[in-house]
């Protein structure tokens, strides 16, 4: 049978892997795709780096090239970003070329419009690997899952801050501390925001509520909370109550609409997902039918995220013929099916929350907190003061509440910072217990 052809942009870090990847294993790849899968021709930005890897596959710094090359079927794109990466993507599309792409920043923000003009061409665009790395979480959800009503997600899915939570908790080191041994280790960028800010996970949560809940993808919607106000403090009180502090990205249907969520978050040490350290990714699923489900496996790296990326192309040669009527959905449920169920602005999230405050230590203080909290519908769970040290007059209060709505939690922080018993501002990182049941 003919060889499907495939072509590369980028031959980096992914694109090398891929390649490594496909050769050292292209007997096994061969027996289950059906068909010899042969990567023709990659698109680099320089040559001479990029020729060592390559050996004798023809290189071009042309990246269109590759789309317009009539003799492939297959376009992989690995170059990152929103442009050119974007009308690469359309270009191929255009041609009839089939798509695989790692890019989750290109999926979350216009993976509508390329879904619909691939749709219009009858042509395929997987995107596993743009989620979690080498975790297979984008073909459970759209079709494991496929016989459950999803309730909620919950996802480490930044290995970057994973690995900076996991360090400030074992070293009790302070965060600035730690991003510089990130940086220097190669898992956070010379410009970590997107890492540090949760926009990285707001991307990859975007696509995976688009794919749960079978509504289009809405970046824009998603609140976004990095973990570069977090305190080794927090860390550590986190830790003597019982839970710890992971970046988690969060899902869920509310009565009202779905929350989308990006945020620190305190979970229950006993559950699995708070196990989950250093650059290790998991998402953890709630479905009607099948219960809680946990994913667990690198997020990032050269092979890892070449075995989602060859998945794809394996994927795509298996229904390369078929009907396009009868291809999964690349969204899982059929594109005259999405629903226009809103996202929930965060104002109206309901969730647990950890607060810390710093205030004199005289008496009525707790009264007037606990007034405050009473006043705005917040009942308390638990409460820690800490002892002074010597000589000073301020003790840090950390509060647990139960689940209460964010604009109440919103309004009474506003007002217990207004009391002159408390100084500065008031921490609040949300709880979630993400029990099965």
């Amino acid at each position: 049978m003919k060889p499907i052809n495939v072509g590369l942009l980028g031959l980096g870090t992914v694109g090398g892997g891929t390649l490594t990847v496909l050769r050292r294993n292209a007997e096994e790849i061969t027996r289950r795709a059906g068909r010899e899968i042969r990567v023709v021709r990659a698109a680099v930005r320089d040559l001479e780096k990029a020729k060592a890897l390559a050996g004798d596959l023809p290189l071009t710094i042309n990246p269109f090239d590759v789309v317009d090359d009539p003799e492939i079927d297959i376009v992989v794109e690995l170059i990152g970003g929103l442009e050119p990466a974007r009308e690469l993507v359309l270009q191929a599309i255009h041609n009839g070329k089939h798509v695989v792409t790692a890019n989750k920043h290109l999926v979350a923000k216009y993976g509508n419009e390329i879904f619909a003009a691939a749709q219009a061409k009858g042509v395929m665009v997987a995107f596993e690997a743009a989620v979690a790395g080498g975790i297979p979480i984008i073909k459970a959800l759209r079709e494991g899952l496929t016989a459950n009503r999803i309730e909620w997600l919950a996802g480490i899915i930044n290995g970057t801050s994973n690995f900076i939570l996991t360090e400030m908790r074992d070293k009790g080191a302070a965060f600035a501390d730690v991003l510089k041994q990130a940086q220097a280790l190669g898992y956070a960028e010379a410009d970590p925001t997107f890492d540090i800010e949760g926009i990285d996970a707001a991307h990859k949560l975007t696509i995976l509520s688009a794919i749960a809940f079978g509504i289009p993808m809405q970046f824009d919607k998603a609140y976004t909370e990095g973990i570069s106000k977090l305190t080794r403090e927090d860390v550590q009180y986190a830790e003597e109550l019982g839970y710890r502090i992971k970046l988690l990205g969060i899902a869920r249907r509310a009565e009202a609409g779905i929350e989308l969520r990006v945020h620190p978050t305190l979970i229950p040490e006993r559950r699995l997902i708070a196990n989950v350290d250093g650059a290790m990714n998991a998402v953890l699923v709630k479905g009607d039918a099948v219960g809680s489900t946990l994913y667990y496996g690198a997020g990032a790296g050269a092979e890892p995220t070449a075995s989602a990326v060859v998945a794809d192309l394996v994927d795509v040669t298996r229904l390369h013929t078929a009907d396009p009527h009868h291809r999964v959905p690349h969204l899982a449920f059929q594109p005259d099916q999405l629903s226009d169920t809103p996202i929930l602005p965060m104002d109206e999230v309901r969730t647990a929350y950890y607060l810390r405050l710093r205030a004199f230590d005289r008496p009525g203080v707790l009264a007037d907190i606990t007034r405050i909290l009473a006043d705005s519908n917040i009942s308390i769970d638990a409460m820690v003061q800490k002892e002074p040290a010597e000589g000073e007059v301020q003790v840090n209060i950390i509060l647990l509440t139960h689940i209460t709505v964010e604009k109440n939690v919103n309004a009474a922080i506003a007002k217990i910072e207004a009391l002159d018993t408390v100084a500065g501002k008031v921490m609040r990182i949300r709880l979630e217990e993400l029990a099965s049941k």
